[in-house]
């Protein structure tokens, strides 16, 4: 009895243990019970010291850094050393009346900053080039890529570039900055937020409305069906099986997987940003929106200015514009909007498919402009419908270069597509074969299609349940996703970004 009771106190003890213990394996998710129950104790506490600001700020930093390392391991310095680094130069920048020396500052920012990123996340990938180019061996880096360490490091240098720019004054204090940069909510995923943005909401007294609350459940509820219920099983169950041997599958399962991955990774990064904006909005804090129903864009423009809408309006502002914008002539203007996405695709990963998806972005935005001074189309419902339609495809290719594994990949995937025969019974049998992700798809994009109106109706019909409707609809939703994943908790598609 006693061995029975000490095998249960060491088991007991080993889990407590691994709750804070970082698991590469086992990172911690929005949509894990673990962070469910990690949040609950947070934010009594956090709501406990609403009134007293510096002990607030210090709890939240230390949990941020604290769900970074649940998610990154000891990584979580890196993030502290860019933000000393920041505020320092930030700082000097703020005070140096020379612009030399201003200039001279921010450079050393960029070159830190950049050089980290660069580090980690490219290392591997110019040595592999450099192979290939040379034929070489030199040898691989034995590097993990930090999660988040491309949001962060844009999200510290536009604050650099901000002050620089006399646009915002640094922060009152470096846990202030901290709070900024390390706020866990979008740490590890975005969305990039802007600090003119939320800088200023540090100071301001902690206040939330039961509309704003009401309004932050329904965002988290609706971000974990899009990423849990939703992009994680039409994954698992579908999409993934595809990509991974696109000819043991007919053409109609190649062409519905490429869709598959359109409404997937949709579901999951705006799911992520859902909840993100949630979680944050809880506490207090407004974030910038990340996701505007993208499928719906007439045009690619149109598409990034829905899609990821913090790191497109980031390259826009500090990159675009920097190398130019629509200044310097129209040939001029052309080449910045290439190089903005062919800089964007990279920013995605260390891969040349990931530039590859860039260059086609980065061509059709020229080809827009370009053809947009001499074309001007009817405005009507009709037109807009098979613009929308030609977008949309146009999209769902590029994302296979985003989602296979290689170039090859997307060519077998292209040509099976291309033999498509529309053998209905064929069909039937693959929708029944599959039918809860086809169910699971056709809702997904229904859902994505609907008109604003209809989303702003739930939203309204959402805030005047009563609270414990509101608890039970939140546990429900807990229970599906718990009820849906065959394999465990699945990790953001962005976390590898």
């Amino acid at each position: 009895m006693t061995k029975i009771l000490d095998f249960i106190q060491n088991v007991s003890y080993d889990t407590v243990e691994s709750w804070f213990i970082y698991n590469p394996k086992s990172p911690l998710l929005f949509n894990s019970a673990l962070f469910l129950g990690f949040f609950l104790v947070f934010y009594f506490i956090y709501i406990l010291s609403r009134k007293t600001h510096y002990f607030r700020i210090t709890y939240v930093v230390l949990f941020s850094l604290f769900f970074y390392y649940k998610s990154s391991g000891h990584y979580f310095w890196i993030l502290i050393f860019s933000s000393v680094v920041d505020y320092t130069l930030s700082r000097l920048i703020y005070v140096e009346p020379l612009k030399f020396y201003r200039k001279f500052y921010l450079i050393l920012s960029l070159i830190i900053n950049l050089g980290l990123l660069a580090y980690f996340k490219y290392t591997n990938f110019f040595i592999d080039n450099f192979n290939k180019l040379f034929s070489d061996n030199v040898s691989f880096i034995d590097v993990i890529l930090p999660v988040g360490i491309s949001f962060y490091t844009f999200q510290t240098l536009s604050y650099t570039i901000d002050v620089y720019r006399k646009q915002l004054e640094p922060t009152k204090s470096f846990i202030d900055f901290l709070f900024f940069v390390s706020f866990f909510p979008q740490l590890v995923a975005g969305p990039i937020v802007r600090a003119s943005d939320f800088i200023p909401q540090i100071y301001q007294k902690l206040n939330l409305t039961k509309k704003e609350f009401s309004y932050a459940l329904f965002l988290i509820i609706g971000g974990l069906i899009k990423k849990a219920v939703i992009s994680d099983y039409i994954s698992v169950n579908f999409v993934d099986r595809v990509f991974d041997a696109p000819n043991s599958y007919s053409a109609f399962e190649n062409l519905m997987a490429s869709y598959g991955y359109a409404i997937q990774i949709y579901c999951d990064f705006s799911g992520y940003s859902d909840m993100a904006i949630g979680l944050a909005l809880l506490m207090g804090f407004t974030l910038p929106p990340n996701f505007n129903t993208p499928y719906k864009s007439a045009s690619i423009t149109e598409f990034w200015r829905r899609w990821h809408i913090s790191l497109s309006s980031w390259l826009r502002d500090y990159l675009y514009i920097s190398l130019g914008g629509n200044k310097k002539g129209k040939f001029r203007t052309y080449f910045n909007l290439f190089m903005t996405m062919f800089l964007g695709g990279l920013w995605h990963g260390a891969n040349w498919k990931f530039v590859f998806w860039g260059v086609l972005h980065g061509l059709a935005l020229a080809f827009e402009r370009f053809f947009g001074q001499f074309i001007k189309l009817p405005k009507n419902y009709v037109v807009r419908f098979f613009q929308i339609l030609l977008t949309f495809h146009f999209v769902v290719f590029c994302w296979l270069f985003f989602r296979a594994k290689d170039f090859e990949t997307v060519f077998i995937m292209v040509e099976n597509i291309s033999q498509l025969r529309w053998n209905w019974e064929q069909i039937q049998t693959i929708v029944l074969g599959y039918k809860n992700v086809f169910m699971l798809l056709a809702f997904g994009f229904i859902w994505h299609f609907l008109p604003a109106k209809f989303t702003n109706f739930n939203e309204k019909l959402f805030e005047k349940l009563p609270l414990l409707i509101k608890a039970i609809i939140l546990g429900f939703v807990f229970w599906l996703v718990y009820a849906t994943a065959a394999e465990g908790t699945q990790p953001f598609i962005y976390f590898q970004f």
